[in-house]
């Protein structure tokens, strides 16, 4: 069976999920409630599987999944596989269970905004009016003092009235003790009430955690999954062996475990598998109608590693662009304190996890270990064109810190995928979209408003032929996939680079590269005062 981490869907694959999408407009079309909704949230953005499996007489059958719930049905729609694990069983342990913390969350919600919110909003009250008459007296005792001083200062003061004075200090401190005993005294009842509704509040809180955690320990200890040789695990063993420990929220529940455990179930063997996304992109992620994706390495490697175990699975696909460079990089300037280095596409810039070479460790084999040989900034293995490495301590930090201050200004070329005036896109125009890490499927990034980092790009388009758009993109920001995100999301330019595995239309019939270019780099050196510019030629 094909890697469903990295493939290219076979023709049976592509021709049951054509098939799919001919009942699905036809669905559209029916007259039931259910149908219209469920192909409603279809439509929001879905991953579609398709598994092809055989039968011991050798018969071939196909199945078909979507990811997590859909719909009125939830787990359950005429033509697509069950779930591994049903446990949203309407009297189910679950629903019961998740009825109960839903009554806490209200419980705690209305002791919150009503019995807690008195009890802190008349404490508090009363604290403000009492800490006010302690402030106003010791602004008294303040007053009182200075003109104890300026009495002092004046020389002219006998014993007698000295003494006096010292009384009057006396008896201030001691009724501002008294006033701050007395505050604390009225305080008092108060304090015990808030305390009491606090520990209330939290002990409440404490119960639905615990009572949280519990139902999740539940669910992941009875979410058991098949393999192939009819092995049975829960989802707790095998995250248990994973850095994680614990399953992510939905493990189990995407397409390729669902349609491998329907196979196991009904005693066929597995041949070909592939997911599609079906609809709008969603949550900020990019995604294109039609495309076929690999399964998501957070949720789906420990469970697939598993369900996957007595199968035959083919190793990853060897694509000479994807992997290594075609020829090696090019030092096109070089001084006492960095170096341009023209990179082509498919080479790292900085080594990875394989064996590949990357052009950190071919600058050092070039120059050996009489220079300390450090990257200024990264190009992705894809992308081609200009990279500055430095040598030497201080000139990285200097580097580093033009970056850190956009001081360093960058060209890219690249061709976008589709004529941007048929999408009604502006010739120039700036893009500001955050992104972020997709933590359960790296290494891609999405659009993240929340928790992203500041992505900034401006851009211009210069030319269009052949259904293809050409553009000049200037990141002020560096972050990793930047330009590709901004080109490829619907939020950005929602034309992906030409050649873009992650983000684009995927590459079935030839080996062509990335399409993005770093063509120049510009920026003036503060340790020499120079101001350098370099360009590459475009390799497309």
């Amino acid at each position: 069976m094909n890697n469903p981490f990295d493939y290219i869907p076979d023709a049976m694959c592509d021709e049951a999920f054509r098939k799919l999408i001919v009942k699905l407009d036809t669905l559209k079309k029916s007259d039931r409630h259910e149908d219209i909704n469920f192909c409603r949230e279809l439509e929001a953005g879905k991953m579609l599987g398709v598994l092809i499996a055989i039968d011991s007489c050798g018969i071939r059958h196909t199945l078909y999944a979507f990811s997590g719930q859909l719909g009125e049905g939830g787990f359950y729609h005429n033509g697509f596989v069950n779930p591994v694990f049903d446990y949203l069983q309407p009297d189910g342990y679950f629903k019961t269970r998740e009825s109960d913390i839903s009554r806490q969350n209200i419980e705690i919600k209305l002791f919150e905004e009503e019995g807690f919110a008195k009890i802190k909003s008349n404490y508090e009250r009363a604290k403000r009016v009492l800490d006010a008459e302690v402030e106003e007296y010791k602004e008294k005792c303040r007053l009182s003092k200075l003109e104890r001083n300026a009495k002092r200062e004046s020389g002219i003061i006998n014993e007698v009235e000295r003494a006096a004075m010292i009384r009057q200090s006396q008896f201030e401190k001691a009724e501002l003790h008294r006033l701050k005993k007395r505050v604390a005294n009225s305080l008092e009842p108060l304090t015990a009430n808030l305390k009491e509704a606090q520990s209330r509040l939290d002990a409440l809180k404490e119960k639905r955690h615990s009572d949280s955690e519990a139902l999740q320990k539940w669910v992941f200890t009875n979410f058991k999954l098949l393999n192939a040789r009819g092995e049975s695990k829960s989802l707790s063993e095998i995250f248990a062996e994973t850095p994680m420990k614990i399953p992510p929220s939905g493990a189990g529940e995407c397409c390729a475990p669902k349609l491998l455990q329907a196979a196991y179930l009904r005693g066929w063997n597995p041949l070909s598998i592939a997911e599609y996304w079906y609809g709008k992109s969603k949550g900020g992620e990019v995604r294109i109608h039609g495309e076929h994706y690999p399964a998501c390495r957070g949720k789906c490697l420990p469970v697939l590693s598993w369900m996957l175990q007595g199968l035959c699975i083919q190793p990853p696909l060897d694509n000479d662009y994807q992997s290594t460079a075609r020829h090696n990089p090019e030092i096109i300037y070089e001084n006492q304190w960095f170096c341009i280095v023209n990179k082509p596409s498919g080479m790292l810039s900085v080594p990875g996890k394989g064996e590949v070479i990357s052009v950190q460790q071919w600058l050092e084999t070039k120059y050996g270990a009489d220079r300390v040989v450090k990257m200024a900034h990264r190009l992705d293995q894809d992308t081609s064109g200009l990279l500055i490495a430095t040598f030497g301590s201080l000139s990285f930090k200097v580097m580093q810190s033009l970056f850190a201050m956009r001081r360093v200004k960058k060209t890219y070329v690249a061709e976008l995928t589709g004529d941007y005036q048929s999408h009604g896109l502006p010739p120039q125009g700036h893009i500001a979209l955050p992104i972020s890490p997709d933590w359960l499927d790296r290494p891609r990034q999405h659009i993240d408003f929340n928790n992203g980092k500041e992505a900034a790009t401006d851009y211009e388009f210069i030319g269009v032929s052949k259904n293809r758009s050409r553009i000049i993109l200037h990141p002020l920001t560096g972050r990793t996939h930047q330009l590709r995100v901004h080109a490829a999301s619907e939020m950005g330019l929602g034309l992906p680079i030409v050649g873009d595995r992650l983000y684009g239309k995927n590459i079935n019939n030839d080996s062509e590269r990335l399409l993005l270019h770093a063509q120049k780099l510009e920026f003036i050196f503060p340790i020499d005062g120079n101001h350098y510019c370099f360009e590459s030629p475009l390799p497309f």
